[in-house]
């Protein structure tokens, strides 16, 4: 039986779904079967950052309606082994995608796949409602900025709400001159987020120019040190126990 675990945030501009592309193709490279599931209805960007924006055809709503099988609709990356996609879609509105459906999906992404990483939306409401549905567990994705650890906290708030007890912290984008010029620290972020710390990623130019060319973190460059500590994240979800060690940012 797989695992379906969201990403989100409190804000937009944290690099969540970067993040979810990220980890998403580390657990495919260590031999499990993942999907990655876009919930940002009409605001969809995931498969940008995967790559396959000219392979999605389905969404998960023909999913949803019947018109199609799980199986037909997801798409398989055509770089990365056990890596597979299925869009969110682009006009549908919130309101007219039935929340138990969604919850049914869940049941058989978990079926069929070892891992979903759902790609759930920036902030609170009806879509992120809906985005937790499917979910066994979350991740929030923060910044050290006050704004984003704010939001961030409540992202958690309401997602232990909706009955996600397992909710973790990934601290992204971490700049070591912001650190020290606020003179807080990564402890400060998950006190102040109030989760389990499941990984610090540090600011790295090749997420950003791997997102502008379309192209999968570890196809772009497999030395990225953003990569390292994303795959150490996948390790985590896995049950490995990989010690966070010293983040040089």
């Amino acid at each position: 039986m797989g695992k379906n675990i969201l990403f989100t945030s409190g804000k937009g501009g944290t690099g969540k779904t970067a993040s979810a592309a990220a980890v998403a193709s580390c657990l495919a490279s260590l031999g499990h079967r993942t999907i990655c599931l876009d919930c940002d209805v009409g605001l969809k960007n995931l498969d940008l950052a995967l790559g396959v924006s000219d392979r999605s055809v389905m969404d998960f709503t023909d999913v949803l309606s019947g018109q199609v099988s799980l199986s037909d609709a997801a798409v398989a990356h055509p770089e990365i082994e056990n890596l597979f996609f299925l869009s969110a879609p682009s006009t549908a509105m919130v309101e007219d995608i039935d929340p138990k459906a969604m919850k049914a999906l869940g049941d058989d992404l978990r079926e069929q796949f070892d891992y979903c990483i759902i790609d759930g939306p920036a902030g609170i409401g009806k879509n992120f409602r809906l985005a937790a549905e499917p979910a066994d567990s979350a991740i929030v994705v923060a910044n050290g900025d006050a704004a984003c650890l704010r939001d961030g906290q409540r992202a958690v708030m309401e997602l232990r709400q909706l009955g996600l007890e397992d909710v973790r912290l990934l601290v992204n984008r971490v700049k070591g001159f912001f650190f020290k010029c606020t003179s807080s620290t990564i402890d400060d972020v998950i006190d102040n987020v109030g989760a389990r710390l499941i990984g610090v990623i540090p600011e790295d130019k090749d997420v950003l120019l791997s997102g502008g060319l379309e192209k999968p973190l570890c196809l772009y460059n497999k030395d990225s040190r953003a990569l390292a500590q994303f795959m150490a994240v996948a390790r985590r979800i896995t049950g490995e126990d990989v010690p966070l060690g010293k983040i040089r940012a």
